[in-house]
């Protein structure tokens, strides 16, 4: 046996559209049409082969959240320009911590406190 890929990260949260309006109207996700019926509201994101599949969860468990997000549970995202993000997150009033490690990447949360990581990879 050998483990290959990340097919998809899921993220839970209390307020979909709370989170829709973070995915979607900060980082410009498009919901997957992939999503079948599950029975409980939620949303997909395609990003390349993979996925972010964001689940509704009412009373959705708190994990410990460290200042910096790279101490955090958390997904790792690939993005183009570090600035340009910095830019829309400082429009929404969304704070973010930049990356310790010297990378152009930085970490923020969702509207659930979900840590999210953006690296800078330039194509």
């Amino acid at each position: 046996m050998k483990v290959s890929q990340l097919l998809h990260a899921s993220i839970l949260v209390q307020d979909v559209a709370a989170a829709r309006a973070f995915y979607e109207g900060v980082l410009g996700l498009s919901p997957s049409a992939q999503r079948p019926d599950l029975g409980f509201p939620g949303v997909w994101y395609e990003l390349g082969a993979q996925q972010i599949h964001v689940l509704a969860l009412a009373n959705a468990p708190q994990h410990i959240h460290h200042e910096h997000g790279g101490r955090d549970r958390h997904i790792a995202l690939s993005i183009d320009d570090v600035d340009a993000l910095k830019v829309k997150l400082d429009a929404q009033g969304i704070a973010y911590t930049l990356s310790r490690s010297g990378r152009r990447a930085l970490f923020c949360r969702d509207p659930d406190g979900n840590a999210l990581e953006f690296v800078e990879v330039k194509t």
